[in-house]
């Protein structure tokens, strides 16, 4: 296939662009991407443009048939894109068209405008790619949802303020980026539903001129919301893209919240996570290195996604009615997200694959810090001590123990007595022990085993049901 050199919008100009502003307009390099969008909105467009009396029968069928023998060869081979000079997407579509079918291509564009073809490529393109980075979340779901089963009873210091707290089950861990990452596909899926309209037929800003029929067109490029009601919204809209980019953004954040965390615990300060070599690099210096590479990528790859969030909010804020070119810079920094957040999701299952777990080092660390303080003041609230009496008197019993350089559970007699009488004979190593902690936590999201066991099950149904 080759292409012309004519613009859509030459009619008026008789000198060429400068080469260097040429390039700056072009944007075919990128927008390429829609080019199946585009052949699959052109041939809508025929139909409709047939059943307004513009058409012929015979004119539509043929213009149908070439956009789809293009649409099959560029599938099985795309390299015309690379050696074509057009402006963009659809001057590449429409001059391939003319050189086939000569002035019967030149009809097509009759009551359309490049603006409402991006818009409503766009959306064809945003409505398959929300789906793929969906697919991405439930694959990464569903790595963390394998790994909190193996681990649903394996103990872990939980930390607030980067201070042991309370433990944890590292399963619990694992569920609570699943929990995020259900928001992330949760909002996708809302940005999915809130740009299902279709915006074709609503030419440069004022609405197409010729009684092409917009619902029969929305239906058959599948926007279930029908057309868009307001030709100058529809052609400027791009709240869609940021919806898109700022689930991007936010599901790009988990992925970094959980990539500190596990950093942290693959630390030789924690030493509870090992991770394995494929997804782990060393130093060109140091031979003993083993470090989480995948991981400060996924922290370090947020930048770029909320990058393109800034870039668009920056690009639409102060744009007037209706459409500017400054919107063809939404494209770049929309790819950049969707690129970045895809491929880190499918980097996070295989970290989550790929990491070892280290029981005993765990179990061992949730004995260190007074992890168990909060249980004894509720041991203490139980035989009848005010809770805030109880906060007090532990914190009291914890500096003891500092002192005494015991844990809570070894203090000596005297300091029992002095900081909690109501406790004599009980057997604080039995209460205190870190399994009778995590089983007290028996509540819906709470650590037990046995919940995080319920809920690894529950999830298993729902991404099965997903995926179905």
């Amino acid at each position: 296939m080759t292409v012309t050199e004519a613009k859509l919008w030459g009619g008026r100009f008789q000198g060429a662009l400068h080469p260097i502003f040429e390039e700056l307009n072009r944007s075919l390099p990128f927008d390429r991407r829609f080019v199946f969008d585009d052949l699959a909105g052109s041939v809508a467009w025929a139909r409709g443009l047939a059943g307004a009396g513009v058409l012929t029968g015979a004119e539509r069928d043929e213009l149908v048939a070439t956009l789809e023998a293009i649409a099959a060869e560029l599938a099985e081979d795309d390299s015309p894109l690379d050696v074509s000079r057009a402006e963009d997407v659809h001057s590449f579509v429409e001059d391939e068209l003319v050189r086939r079918v000569g002035d019967l291509g030149k009809k097509l564009h009759t009551g359309r405008s490049r603006n409402d073809q991006v818009a409503t490529d766009l959306k064809l393109h945003l409505r398959a790619a929300i789906e793929k980075i969906r697919v991405g979340i439930r694959g990464a779901q569903a790595a963390l949802v394998e790994l909190a089963g193996d681990f649903h009873d394996a103990p872990l210091p939980g930390y607030t303020h980067l201070q042991r707290a309370q433990p944890v089950t590292f399963g619990h861990q694992c569920l609570a980026y699943v929990e995020m990452l259900a928001r992330d596909a949760d909002r996708l899926a809302d940005a999915s539903a809130r740009m299902d309209t279709c915006p074709l037929g609503s030419a440069a800003l004022a609405g197409t001129a010729y009684p092409v029929d917009r619902e029969a067109l929305a239906s058959e490029l599948g926007f279930g919301a029908g057309a868009t009601r307001n030709s100058l919204d529809a052609v400027s809209d791009r709240d869609h893209v940021l919806e898109v980019i700022f689930a991007c953004t936010t599901t790009m954040l988990h992925l970094s919240r959980m990539a500190e965390d596990w950093i942290f615990l693959a630390s030789q300060e924690a030493a509870v996570l090992t991770f394995g070599d494929t997804v782990s690099t060393g130093s060109s210096l140091m031979p003993q290195k083993r470090n989480p590479d995948a991981l400060e990528l996924l922290r370090g790859k947020v930048g770029r996604v909320h990058g393109a969030l800034t870039t668009l909010i920056t690009t639409t804020k102060g744009l007037p009615l209706a459409y500017d070119k400054d919107l063809q810079e939404d494209k770049e920094a929309l790819f950049e997200a969707l690129d970045t957040t895809g491929t880190c999701l499918e980097v996070a299952a295989l970290v989550a694959q790929d990491v070892v777990f280290d029981r005993e080092q765990a179990r061992a660390a949730c004995g260190v810090g007074h992890l168990d303080a909060t249980d004894l003041a509720d041991l203490l609230v139980k035989r009848g001590v005010p809770f805030r009496e109880a906060h007090d008197r532990v914190g009291a019993a914890v500096n003891a123990a500092i002192e005494e350089g015991v844990p809570l559970e070894r203090l000596s007699a005297a300091a029992r007595e002095a900081t909690m009488p109501e406790l004599a004979g009980v057997a604080l190593a039995e209460e205190l022990g870190t399994d009778a902690l995590l089983a007290r936590r028996d509540v819906i999201g709470g650590t037990a085993a046995a919940r995080v066991a319920a809920e690894v099950e529950r999830w298993k149904g729902l991404l099965g049901g997903d995926e179905a």
